[in-house]
């Protein structure tokens, strides 16, 4: 095991997890969370997601970049703003 530092709430722990034994849990429910919201509502900002569903900027881009959510593509607009496509 690695001493890691959690990528939700910064505590150390030991794992070979990405967030600690505490924070786990919620991960897990806002991922959920999140693939119901690109079920129900396909195209949406990264704001408009966070707003909709509660899950910070931070959780979501990290979301992202897990293997689960790789079918999603992530454009910049021209105004700036992250836009997820199915």
């Amino acid at each position: 095991m690695n001493l890691n530092r959690c990528s939700r709430c910064g505590c150390f722990f030991n794992s070979n997890n990405n967030v600690c034994p505490n924070c786990e849990q919620k991960d897990l429910s806002e991922m959920s969370t999140l693939r119901n919201f690109i079920e129900e509502n396909g195209n949406a900002s990264i704001e408009n997601i966070s707003f909709s569903t509660g899950i910070s900027e931070k959780n979501l881009n990290r979301y992202l970049k897990y293997d689960e959510f790789s079918s999603i593509n992530a454009e910049s607009n021209t105004q700036g703003n992250l836009s997820i496509n199915l």
